[in-house]
């Protein structure tokens, strides 16, 4: 009897889970109304085990896309974005893709690294691993805009080399960009701000 209430507990997991959009993550607390909270968790665990759902880190989960070439992890971005929500924190790439995205390097990071407002945490999409390294404020401005990639590529650079960041950079910034990077000089460390400073004023 037990056993047929776990599979039907599961079934129900299932079927709420195929309703949802691609990168919603699942939580045990957003599922007691299908059942107690110990029963959720050894379902969303017997689940994760037989491949149904995708076990990203503690205590969340996410449903596998079916697609005609099999099941594949959820985008990063989309299920970032959504883990952003859930945990009501920021989540950017980190300073090293940044710089790569703006051309001021040409190395690709070899693990997929993110800068985030809370923890550190690893996230398990299948076999790609994402890390969450918590960082500084100052690191997380501007998020999602071209601004905050520069001020992340250029912490990624450091102290030595942020001028040639600055002279290479810049030029490509549109006005609003400029704009966000100038209002985003409070939070900066000295040896940022100051350069920064002297370059906007330069035009």
């Amino acid at each position: 009897m037990k056993k047929r209430n776990m599979r039907s507990l599961s079934h129900r997991i299932m079927e709420h889970a195929t309703t949802l959009p691609e990168a919603t993550p699942l939580c045990p607390a957003a599922l007691l109304h299908l059942g107690n909270r110990a029963a959720v968790d050894q379902a969303l665990s017997r689940l994760a085990r037989s491949g149904d759902l995708m076990r990203i880190c503690q205590g969340v989960y996410m449903r596998p896309v079916e697609t005609r070439f099999g099941p594949r992890s959820p985008r990063i971005d989309e299920a970032l974005s959504a883990l952003s929500k859930l945990w009501v924190e920021t989540i950017v790439p980190c300073g090293g893709a940044a710089a790569n995205r703006l051309g001021l390097t040409t190395q690709n990071p070899v693990r997929m690294v993110y800068l985030t407002s809370g923890p550190n945490r690893r996230l398990h999409f299948g076999p790609s691993i994402v890390d969450l390294r918590h960082a500084p404020r100052w690191q997380l401005a501007a998020p999602h805009q071209k601004a905050g990639d520069v001020i992340r590529a250029l912490a990624w650079l450091g102290p030595a080399e942020v001028e040639d960041g600055l002279e290479a950079v810049l030029p490509t910034l549109s006005e609003s960009d400029r704009d966000e990077l100038a209002a985003a000089r409070a939070v900066m460390p000295n040896w940022l701000a100051e350069p920064v400073s002297a370059h906007l004023a330069n035009g």
